[in-house]
Order: C-alpha cells, then sequence, then structure tokens
C-alpha cells in the first residue's frame, strides 16, 4: 500500500531538526481575487483541532484580521452530512478534515472537489513541486494531506491486577481473564474488525483478504463478541482518555495524538500500548458548488496551511506525522511543553515494531456494507 513507502520516509526523517530551512509565506494563486470573508471549517475537535487552530488558523487570521472562522467539529459524520447537503443543494461548509478512506468515498461520489496538486498548495523551500513533496499521500485526485497518525491502545496500570504482567500486546483487549474489567473501543467497524482477526491468528497481510469473505468478517465478529458485555463503546475521540481517567475503564483505543495530550498535557497515569497501533492519514476536502468567493477564500487558505512550515508548527502540538517530507526535518519539541516530539510520534522506529497499516483504498469500497452489519450487531 502506499502509505509503507511514505511511513519508511518519515522514520528516517522523523525530527531530524536543523537539516532544513524554514519556508516563508508565498502567495496563493488566487490572491488578490474576490474571496469571502468568513469560513466553515469542520474538524474533530479536541486536541487536533487545537494544534490546526495554533498552527495555521490563527497565524493565517492575524494575517488577514477581517475574516472570520467557524468551526464545526462533525469530520466523524462528514459523508453522510454532506451527502444530505447536496441532496438539499445547500453546501454550508467550506472546507472539511477527513481521513483518507472518507476522501476517497466523497471524491468518488462527486462530493469533493477535485484539486490541481500545484495550484492548490506551495512548493517546498527548496522548490520542490508540492506533488513531489507530498508523493504517496496523495490517496485521491481531492485529498489535501495534512498528516499520518495512529489509532492505538492505552491503559491504566493502577487498575491492573498487581500480579498482572504489563501489556505489551493489543490482544489484551480480549484478554479480560489477565485484565479484567472493562474497555473501551469506538463505535465503527474500522479497526475493530482487524484487531480482532488479528487476535484471532490471521496474520497482518492476510487481514483484508479474510475481512473480505462472509467467513473472514463472522470470524471477526465472533472474536468481538467475546468481549462485547465488557465494551464501553465511544463515539467522540475525547471520551476514551475521559472514561480511562475516571477509572470507568481500565484500557482503551483512541488517536495517539489523543493520548498523548492526555498522558503529556494532562499528566495522566496513563501508558501508551503501540503494538499494532493502525497507521492512517487525514487532511483536508473541499466539498464541490462553492461559489467563486467561496472557493478562493478556501484556496487562499489551503495554500498556506499546508505548507511546509505549518504542517511542521502542527506537528509541534500534537504528535502527528507531517504530511511533507520537506516538514518533518523541521519538528522538534513541543511548542509550549519543551518535550522531545521524537518519541510520542507513532512513525518514530521505536513505536513501529509492529504496526498495522490501514487499507484506506479498501475501507471506501465496504464501509457502508459494514457500518451497517456493525451497527446491527450492536443492536443484537
Amino acid at each position: 500500500m502506499k502509505l509503507t513507502k511514505f511511513l519508511m520516509a518519515t522514520s528516517a526523517l522523523t525530527l531530524a531538526a536543523g537539516t532544513a530551512v524554514a519556508q516563508e509565506a508565498t502567495e496563493s494563486p488566487v490572491a488578490g481575487e474576490p474571496m469571502a470573508d468568513s469560513m466553515t471549517i469542520v474538524s474533530w475537535g479536541g486536541a487536533y483541532q487545537n494544534s490546526q487552530l495554533k498552527a495555521y488558523v490563527e497565524p493565517y487570521l492575524e494575517m488577514n484580521p477581517d475574516v472570520s472562522v467557524t468551526w464545526d467539529e462533525s469530520s466523524a459524520e462528514a459523508v453522510a452530512r454532506l451527502r444530505a447537503m447536496a441532496e438539499a443543494d445547500n453546501i454550508t461548509w467550506d472546507l472539511v478534515d477527513v481521513v483518507a478512506s472518507d476522501a476517497i468515498r466523497l471524491c468518488d461520489e462527486g462530493l469533493a472537489m477535485e484539486i490541481d496538486v500545484e495550484d492548490t498548495m506551495a512548493p517546498a523551500p527548496d522548490g520542490t513541486s508540492a506533488e513531489d513533496d507530498f508523493g504517496d499521500m496523495l490517496v485521491s485526485d481531492c485529498f489535501i494531506p495534512q498528516i499520518a497518525y495512529s489509532t492505538t491502545a492505552a491503559y491504566r496500570p493502577d487498575l491492573l491486577p498487581e500480579d498482572a504482567p504489563a501489556p505489551d500486546s493489543i490482544c489484551a483487549m480480549f484478554d479480560t481473564e489477565t485484565y479484567p474489567g472493562m474497555r473501551t473501543l469506538e463505535r465503527r467497524p474500522i479497526n475493530n474488525l482487524e484487531w480482532a482477526l488479528i487476535c484471532d491468528g490471521v496474520p497482518f497481510e492476510e487481514v483484508y483478504d479474510t475481512l473480505e469473505t462472509e467467513e473472514g468478517q463472522a470470524q471477526a465478529f465472533a472474536k468481538l463478541d467475546t468481549i462485547k458485555d465488557q465494551v464501553v463503546w465511544w463515539s467522540a475521540a475525547a471520551e476514551p482518555p475521559q472514561l480511562l481517567a475516571d477509572g470507568e475503564v481500565v484500557m482503551g483505543t483512541s488517536y495517539n495524538g489523543r493520548w498523548f495530550s492526555a498522558i503529556e498535557e494532562q499528566d495522566q497515569p496513563f501508558e501508551m500500548l503501540w503494538d499494532a497501533q493502525v497507521f492512517d492519514l487525514d487532511g483536508w476536502i473541499i466539498p464541490e458548488g462553492l461559489d467563486e468567493e467561496r472557493l478562493n477564500r478556501v484556496l487562499d487558505f489551503v495554500w498556506f496551511a499546508t505548507d511546509t512550515q505549518r504542517l511542521a508548527d502542527q506537528a509541534a502540538y500534537i504528535s502527528y506525522g507531517p504530511a511533507r517530507e520537506s516538514s518533518a526535518p523541521l519538528v522538534s519539541t513541543h511548542a509550549e511543553l519543551g518535550i522531545d516530539m521524537a518519541p510520542h510520534m507513532p512513525t518514530n522506529p521505536e513505536n513501529t515494531s509492529n504496526s498495522f497499516v490501514y487499507n484506506y483504498e479498501w475501507w471506501a469500497d465496504y464501509r457502508d456494507d459494514l457500518d451497517a452489519r456493525f451497527q446491527a450487531w450492536l443492536a443484537q
């Protein structure tokens, strides 16, 4: 898969500070054109949205004081919401943060605008084209990459039995004898079905071939059945850290940036479990159908927000790998805490010894059917 090559490159480059030159902001191709004075930006809330705010929204608004931004934290429902907006012929969003598989779906359905990479994103400081700088992160004609992140696990050592060994495998999630107590998992099939098969003996490289069959899907759901009554299902990524902090669960899954924020910024007594972390991509799509002034504002913002320096700045607020190859060497320490970010990056070699690469193209094809099956299973 394309992401594998990117992860190998960013692992080698992870936080090699001082080997690249910071980029000066350049004018976008639409500079000087009529633009709207407001934008509605859709994201995920929490630590990730705050990293976007600090790294490029606030700097952009300082440069454009007459512009206002409204946030909508509906990225988890972006596909359904954009389908409904298109049906009603009323697109109220200007820029939407989505995972790669959702970007592919929205592009295939004509709900996201196809982009010209060279006209939408700035070149690297050394003149490398945006297309070459983003490379394999450009997984769709409509996708504007921002970061590589992972979904992974964390646990409370103080809530585990005294004689229990520290968990070193994602399969601890299914081991309720050694690690009794409630768990928390996301209320969707993605990641849960993969982990279920892995913990039922399916090799990483065979997971999606297995999951493509009726028998493989039944196998995954049967494995999830073994812990179903001991799971608190979450929908918002802020929930797992809070559930763990409150002692309502002993372990759970969320995005690695959420765990980083809880552990490092909030000093929560959690331990990360990097085993079988699931790598994925996240970025922008521009809804199809914006009028000229709204589109010009979005294009002007995207040019700024995805340049080399801005993506490096974002990685200084949250432990996600920047999408540009030229950005990685510019990241060193957390912008506020001053701590070295290298140990907290999902692409750090010490965290990637047993990683699982998410197949966003596969999920773009199977998501609707498996969403329906998963929700029906939850209701049983």
